[in-house]
């Protein structure tokens, strides 16, 4: 009798949980009609549908500039999400984010690199911020296999620690070498992240890689319960723990390499849309992982949306994710009465 009722139990959380991403998943369909709608042309707010038919303008305003950079958004949003969340079961640690392994910082010391000695082509640019960041994983991954300390885990976190800090170091001597006229204040801007400059040509550069990381994320997310836990007991269930980690780290840095190269250095996502995904579905990663993807989505198109009509001038994406995803960070480590779950 306990048992059956158990298993009841244990079903009607399943139900429950497919019905709150099938309200995801609606909701963020919604939200993207109303986002292409949404802007300060030609008036601030929602622009009429048929005022779109009608006018030329706006119909090349929605479809050649809003479109791609919401979709951009919106991988954006599930990329960052969905790597935070893996990194985070993978790691078991609440406190990682998807460029940790040096894959943000050399990104950004890719892009400073370009924009100093060779082009700010915004190909040019792009192209490097993904081959580095690329590097940055490579080289924690080398580092991580030479240490002597310490289980597999624990070597790869101290190894991104680490290229990542000369990462950081090399684009901080790059923002001293750079021209403080013209290159310094493009470095920055790439630092701070953002969605402006987006056009077709760059959504689809960043597509391929998305899709193949976030499709073999979703195959293996049933893995992820397994492989978070100690390599002990994941062999003892029929897995390779440290070749199965590594496939699925290379799956989440793939996409988000990508988007970073686009979108610059958009913080925060990574690593608060993850813990709000635990909150909603719990710690099994067959529900949390495709409920962070589409959080992420969520996050991110409303911060874009809000950093291209709030003010006549545009607010970086990156300083808008910071804010709001800290604050948010706040109220989950304050909100009493339910723990968080691994």
């Amino acid at each position: 009798m306990a048992e059956s009722q158990a298993l009841l139990a244990v079903q009607a959380t399943r139900l429950q949980r497919r019905k709150v991403l099938w309200a995801l998943g609606i909701g963020l369909i919604v939200l993207f009609w109303l986002s292409l709608l949404l802007g300060r042309y030609p008036t601030p707010g929602l622009l009429s549908p048929q005022r779109l038919l009608s006018d030329e303008l706006a119909n090349r305003l929605v479809f050649q500039l809003r479109l791609p950079r919401l979709l951009t958004a919106l991988f954006l949003g599930m990329s960052l999400s969905a790597a935070g969340l893996v990194f985070q079961l993978l790691f078991s640690n609440p406190l990682v984010e998807p460029g940790f392994l040096g894959v943000s910082q050399g990104a950004a010391f890719g892009a400073a690199l370009s924009i100093v000695f060779f082009s700010s082509k915004a190909l040019v640019v792009q192209t490097n911020a993904a081959l580095f960041a690329l590097a940055g994983l490579g080289l924690s991954y080398l580092l991580a296999r030479r240490l002597r300390y310490g289980g597999w885990v624990l070597r790869l976190i101290l190894a991104g620690i680490a290229i990542s800090a000369l990462f950081s170091s090399g684009v901080g001597l790059l923002k001293i070498l750079a021209d403080p006229l013209s290159q310094l204040p493009e470095i920055t801007f790439w630092l701070l992240g953002g969605l402006a400059s987006l056009t077709w040509q760059k959504f689809f550069s960043v597509l391929p890689f998305s899709l193949l990381g976030l499709s073999l994320l979703l195959l293996y997310r049933w893995r992820l319960n397994i492989l978070a836990l100690n390599d002990e007991t994941a062999f003892s269930l029929g897995t390779a723990p440290q070749r199965e980690r590594t496939l699925l780290i290379v799956a989440a840095v793939l996409p988000t390499a990508a988007a970073i190269s686009v979108a610059g250095m958009v913080g925060w996502v990574g690593l608060i849309v993850p813990h709000l995904a635990r909150r909603l579905f719990g710690a099994d990663a067959r529900f949390s992982l495709p409920g962070a993807m589409l959080l992420g989505g969520w996050f991110v198109i409303l911060c874009d949306n809000l950093a291209r009509t709030l003010l006549n001038g545009e607010i970086p994406l990156g300083i808008l994710t910071s804010l709001i995803g800290a604050i948010a960070f706040l109220a989950l480590l304050s909100a009493s009465g339910k723990r968080w779950e691994r």
